[in-house]
């Protein structure tokens, strides 16, 4: 979870405690598009006042997820380790063999800001695009050709795999072992949305038994631990939650969050508050 700071003061979780803490407190400006790590509804019945960072960030979170998706499918952390511990003996024709994306289906859980601008660069690899979301997305084929589906048939039938839904209690572990066992045996998993969206320890156990062929991940359950499992596992990518993590991304979404705070404190309408 991003932290969000006010004066020298710096937390990941602002609950009922900290919002009693403080008596005089207006606004919590989340430095995130998520917001699971806050009490909304009690600080609306104290008055205050939730925002976030959404919009600044969907492109860097974007491109990071592509990313994400070119190392794990060419095994390019594996191959970095290899190096570096020196058991590199040259090229082979059969060495490391990765999988290709062109003609594959990339499989959109969610249906967002985020998940849309995934999709669109899903054309520059030749790749079919299925997502599937709870909420209406507005989404006609007309403006984007890419096909809704159950979340049973996206697992069934995607080669990739990305999660782009906030942390809701719906949405905690809806990659279980049920879900992680529909997928395909060479399919692999991406998560830049949120960790407790996947139960790490079914996804272990799901990568133990080759029921898929391999995982990125760069956001966890109880971060910054991380299942023992997943650390030993040479087809998990791991990266230490660097979604938006750019000079200019990171910037933009300060800048966004002290524009909300000088916007509240002036008696003004914040610019992104938190509707839910």
């Amino acid at each position: 979870m991003h932290p969000w700071s006010a004066g020298d003061v710096t937390v990941s979780e602002v609950k009922r405690f900290s919002i009693d803490a403080g008596q005089n407190l207006k606004i919590i400006a989340n430095i995130a598009v998520g917001y699971n790590n806050i009490d909304v509804a009690y600080s609306r019945s104290r008055g205050v006042v939730v925002t976030n960072t959404p919009d600044v960030l969907t492109e860097s979170v974007a491109n990071f997820t592509w990313a994400m998706i070119l190392a794990v499918t060419r095994r390019l952390s594996e191959g970095e380790r290899l190096v570096r511990r020196g058991q590199w003996k040259g090229w082979a024709l059969d060495f490391m063999l990765g999988s290709e994306l062109r003609g594959k289906q990339l499989g959109l859980v969610g249906a967002g800001r985020i998940a849309r601008a995934v999709a669109v660069r899903a054309a520059a690899f030749e790749m079919r695009v299925a997502f599937t979301s709870r909420r209406e997305t507005g989404l006609s084929n007309t403006e984007a050709p890419w096909e809704n589906m159950s979340l049973d048939r996206l697992l069934n039938t995607s080669d990739i795999v990305s999660l782009h839904v906030p942390l809701t209690p719906e949405t905690r572990h809806l990659i279980d072992k049920r879900a992680l066992a529909r997928m395909k045996r060479s399919a692999y998993l991406v998560n830049t949305a949120r960790g407790p969206v996947v139960d790490e320890a079914a996804l272990a156990w799901a990568l133990q038994q080759h029921l898929i062929a391999g995982a990125a991940l760069d956001v966890y359950e109880n971060e910054p631990a991380i299942h023992p499992d997943l650390l030993q596992m040479e087809n998990v990518l791991l990266a230490p939650h660097l979604g938006s993590a750019t000079t200019e991304t990171r910037t933009a979404m300060a800048d966004l969050a002290v524009e909300n705070v000088l916007a509240v404190l002036a008696g003004r309408p914040p610019l992104t508050p938190v509707s839910a």
